[in-house]
């Protein structure tokens, strides 16, 4: 996302959420279940002005009498916003609003479960924003979609929210000297003997609106591999063809063996790696993915390697499996980030995810010292400038990693590919992770949920060791410093004795404000509390004196 870049420029330059009380309040309608869209866009140079057709497929899966699909007004005093001028159901003219930036078609009848109608949108109008008609960085115009979180509307009559998926056709008619990319499989180029080429892709996998993406430029386009038979492209502008051939040829396919391998198989028909100019840092749109302009140095920085690899994770989480809710999208931006920092592990080695995980930490203090009662699991999220912020990111994927410690690598890793198993290309909740990991461990994490995700704040400790050589033990003393905020966490203390190899280690139970452990040991060179770093916490800890 947006925050993305200056995540990782920190990071590296060293269904419903839980229940529904914390349901957003965007107007959903489970009685109706769009399956496709088939959006025709003709585009040219003269104005911004674009002309559209939705064809849409509905299922009902109740009893309904009218639709309602998102669409921006035409505003007069900006000359920006879109206008319908005609809806049909089944192939006869429907009577419908559009007014509050929303159609609504009243239906020719009731529609019972099971029932489906096609159902089309006319309309044109200059996009205010969501599609960004500018100039690239060489002075070359460009079409550039940027639908992040609710922005499709401003171009695309849909319903515009994370919890509505279906499969989709982008076929758009433009002068013959761009070229298209979009999501899916590239179904059609035909050049018109009026100038213009009519280019049509299709995405067979359900998404959510906003990973509908749309890139129109003069590219250089690269078929750079292929992965489990997928192909791996890279779309750069033309002029920047060198560098972004070089930027974009790795590591995309090592991630994506890397995620097939340890979670599930890729759903989508290939990976583009797309130059824009409509984000600022990266963009996961599903099967092709936005980076900004800068993101082409010719360098392969380590910065840009790891927006790579993040929004590359973002195809298993977030798109493939997406929040029902905003209210939950932790589970797209702590996922993907947690997993980069698995995926650095794997490709660059220990230290490396540990640097990482420490500026994260870092990051995440800073934050809760300035929002103390920030939670990660929304509460009635209304104001969508607020859907992420860099805590969802850092402290998000904190939580993963300190899932992981608690239940041990077996389960954890079980416990997220029976997730993704149960719910690719659906949707799920928070209360639906819990379950997969509370069945893959066998454990109930109800309050480990609960502390971490539904309000703020981290472990803050203060603790000093003794050794009694009388009866030979350490005595460990930690004082929870919030004693109004308490968290229960299973904490480690490594016991370093003169001439052992390793540390004998022994986990206590921190849930009181004081607590006091004794651990048997000879006398100890040095005692650490969480030696491997399991547990977000902030800690003072020192031999007592």
């Amino acid at each position: 996302m947006r925050l993305l870049v200056s995540c990782f420029a920190a990071l590296y330059v060293v269904v419903c959420p839980l229940d529904d009380a914390y349901a957003d309040t965007y107007p959903k309608n489970p009685r109706v279940d769009v399956v496709d869209y088939r959006f025709a866009l003709d585009l040219g140079d003269a104005d911004d002005r674009i002309t559209g057709t939705a064809d849409i497929e509905v299922r009902f899966a109740g009893d309904e009498e009218r639709l309602r699909f998102d669409l921006v007004n035409h505003d007069p005093s900006s000359g920006k916003g879109m206008t319908v001028s005609a809806v049909s159901v089944d192939g006869a003219r429907a009577t419908f609003t559009h007014r509050d930036h929303a159609v609504v078609v009243q239906l020719p009848r009731r529609f019972a479960k099971g029932e489906r109608l096609q159902l089309r949108i006319a309309y044109a109008g200059v996009p205010a924003t969501g599609l960004r008609i500018a100039p690239n960085r060489h002075g070359e115009r460009t079409f550039f979609s940027d639908n992040w979180p609710d922005k499709a509307r401003h171009w695309l009559p849909t319903v515009d929210h994370v919890y509505d998926k279906a499969t989709s056709s982008m076929v758009v008619t433009a002068p013959a000297h761009y070229q298209v990319v979009s999501n899916g499989l590239l179904i059609e180029e035909t050049d018109l003997p009026d100038g213009r080429r009519r280019t049509h892709w299709r995405q067979s996998v359900a998404i959510s609106p906003w990973l509908y993406v749309l890139g129109v430029a003069r590219f250089a386009v690269q078929h750079v591999d292929t992965y489990d038979g997928k192909a791996i492209q890279t779309w750069v502008y033309a002029t920047d063809r060198d560098k972004g051939f070089h930027d974009f040829a790795v590591p995309t396919r090592d991630a994506l063996a890397f995620y097939s391998e340890r979670v599930g198989p890729f759903s989508y028909e290939k990976l583009a790696n797309v130059q824009s100019n409509s984000v600022s840092g990266g963009m996961e749109s599903a099967s092709a993915i936005f980076y900004s302009e800068g993101s082409v140095t010719g360098t392969r920085s380590e910065r840009w390697r790891n927006v790579i690899i993040h929004e590359v994770a973002h195809q298993w989480f977030g798109n493939a499996v997406t929040e029902y809710d905003w209210d939950d999208v932790w589970l797209s931006e702590g996922f993907a980030t947690y997993f980069t920092l698995l995926f650095i592990e794997h490709a660059y080695g220990h230290d490396e995810f540990m640097r990482g995980l420490e500026s994260s930490r870092q990051r995440v203090i800073d934050f809760d010292a300035k929002q103390p009662d920030y939670r990660i699991v929304h509460d009635n999220l209304a104001d969508m400038s607020k859907v992420t912020t860099g805590q969802i990111y850092q402290k998000g994927a904190w939580v993963l990693h300190m899932l992981r410690g608690m239940v041990g690598d077996e389960a954890f890793w079980a416990g997220i590919r029976s997730y993704y198993r149960a719910h690719k290309d659906g949707h799920a909740t928070t209360a639906d992770f819990r379950g997969e990991m509370e069945r893959a461990s066998g454990r109930d994490l109800g309050r480990f949920f609960d502390q971490w995700l539904t309000r703020g704040g981290l472990v803050r400790l203060d603790g000093t060791w003794r050794y009694r050589a009388d009866a030979k033990t350490v005595v460990v003393t930690l004082a929870q410093r919030d004693a109004a905020r308490l968290f229960s966490m299973p904490l480690q203390v490594a016991v370093y004795t003169e001439g052992s190899a390793a540390p004998a280690i022994t986990t206590v139970q921190i849930d009181q404000a004081t607590q006091e452990f004794t651990i048997a040991s000879a006398r100890p060179v040095r005692v650490v509390l969480d030696p491997h770093q399991w547990v977000l916490m902030e800690a003072t800890f020192s031999e007592a004196r």
